[in-house]
């Protein structure tokens, strides 16, 4: 009795033993099964966050911003940024010539009149290089991913060795400006002249730059048989308003007459007969001329 006591004692205290073996089991397989569930919930959460992200972060529209202009060159550096669906999905990296006027940048740069090859010896055009940035900031979303150092260039864009500080503050400023609508007209550069006065020897031209629709830069001036320009030839002392008696040069007159037309958005002010005003302080010249010209430019921007 005692041998069958102790053998049934024995199996009593295997069968224990096993039943944790198997609860052990158990668990690991448990354990095994609950794995792939744990890692399916993983990419679910990621496809739950997805439109979000898809979504973007900014309000659809049309986005204009410039930085200071260059007081050197004249150039003065804007970025328009198309948003759809809270995404940035076109960047446009120009600038227009306060100086000068006409044409934008770009353009200049593609009809092979900015010389960044040539002259500079770089490797491509500024609007080749102006692309790839553009084709940066519309991967990246962010301006801010446009690294730049001191000189304000970068080496995050392979290919790209001009100055992109530029591009990055207009882009920060279009964005902080928030969508906007864009003006009547076509970007891009317009001009027309006059007929030469044969009692003076100018002929009245007149250069006008558009951007996110809006006139945004203006050039009065004219041009002589000798091919000279007018408002050069003033600066350099050779026109000789002050001479003659006036208060002022004559490109310091159209200067307030360019500032004038940019103001009230090409309104011409009121004048007389012979084309002078006394709306514009400072001006004794003739301006409605110019005015007149300014319209005719802008009927091919339409």
């Amino acid at each position: 009795m005692k041998k069958a006591s102790v053998l049934l004692s024995s199996a009593l205290v295997l069968g224990t033993l096993l039943a944790g073996c198997g609860n052990d089991k158990n668990d690991s397989n448990a354990a095994a099964t609950n794995a792939p569930a744990a890692a399916t919930e993983a990419p679910a959460a990621e496809a739950t966050a997805a439109p979000a992200a898809e979504t973007g972060k900014y309000q659809d529209g049309t986005y204009y911003g410039t930085v200071d202009v260059d007081p050197d060159t004249g150039w003065q550096t804007f970025a328009i940024l198309t948003v759809e669906g809270g995404k940035i999905t076109k960047a446009d990296w120009d600038a227009f010539n306060t100086k000068t006027a006409g044409d934008l940048k770009k353009k200049v740069s593609e009809d092979g009149k900015y010389g960044l090859v040539e002259k500079g010896g770089a490797q491509a055009e500024w609007h080749e290089q102006a692309a790839k940035a553009e084709a940066f900031l519309v991967e990246k979303q962010d301006p801010a991913a446009l690294t730049v150092n001191a000189e304000g260039k970068t080496d995050a864009i392979s290919g790209v060795s001009v100055h992109v500080s530029d591009f990055v503050g207009a882009a920060q400023a279009a964005l902080a400006a928030g969508p906007t609508e864009a003006g009547p007209y076509k970007d891009g550069g317009y001009k027309a002249e006059g007929e030469m006065d044969a009692e003076s020897g100018w002929k009245s031209t007149v250069a006008l730059t558009v951007a996110n629709g809006n006139v945004v830069a203006v050039n009065f001036s004219g041009v002589n048989a000798a091919g000279d320009d007018k408002k050069q030839y003033s600066v350099d002392g050779k026109y000789g308003m002050k001479a003659g008696g006036a208060s002022a040069e004559w490109h310091e007159e159209i200067a307030l007459a360019e500032k004038y037309f940019l103001e009230n958005k090409g309104q011409a002010p009121a004048l007389d007969a012979e084309g002078k005003t006394d709306a514009i302080s400072g001006v004794s010249i003739h301006v409605g001329e110019y005015f007149t010209l300014a319209q005719k430019a802008l009927e091919g921007a339409k």
